[in-house]
């Protein structure tokens, strides 16, 4: 049985990540541009609204692995609700975007908030263990 020196291997790595990483676009590839909203006939009535999926995607932006999690979005409307399939366009856009844990679910709640304007707005993003640790993020406006 024969094994590669410690140096070898760590030689080996390299070229591995530098053969198999996939590219890793900035946040400037994020599009929020594509959300949509429609009007909100009810203004005199609170009304919560809650969007959930297991779907969110992002890369990690130093490895260029994916992230995986839960999103939650929790909403009042004050004049327009969000679109559905816009939004789903617009999550789209982070699978091939390196942005931190941290920096996706602020993100995600700026551009949120500037398309739809709601009185109120918690996002989580719940993310699935890596490397043993599980994380969640949340924020809120205002």
């Amino acid at each position: 049985m024969s094994t590669t020196p410690q140096g070898d291997m760590e030689d080996r790595y390299k070229d591995l990540v530098k053969t198999v990483r996939p590219h890793v676009d900035g946040e400037e590839a994020l599009r929020a541009d594509v959300l949509l909203t429609f009007p909100y006939e009810y203004t005199d009535r609170e009304a919560e609204v809650l969007i959930e999926t297991e779907e969110f995607t992002a890369l990690c932006p130093w490895t260029g692995l994916p992230d995986f999690g839960t999103l939650t979005v929790r909403y009042v409307p004050d004049k327009a609700c969000i679109e559905l399939k816009s939004l789903k366009y617009y999550l789209m856009t982070f699978r091939t975007v390196g942005i931190l844990q941290e920096h996706a679910a602020n993100r995600l709640l700026v551009d949120l908030v500037r398309a739809v304007g709601p009185k109120r707005m918690t996002v989580t993003l719940d993310y699935r263990i890596r490397g043993g640790l599980h994380t969640v993020v949340t924020v809120s406006h205002p």
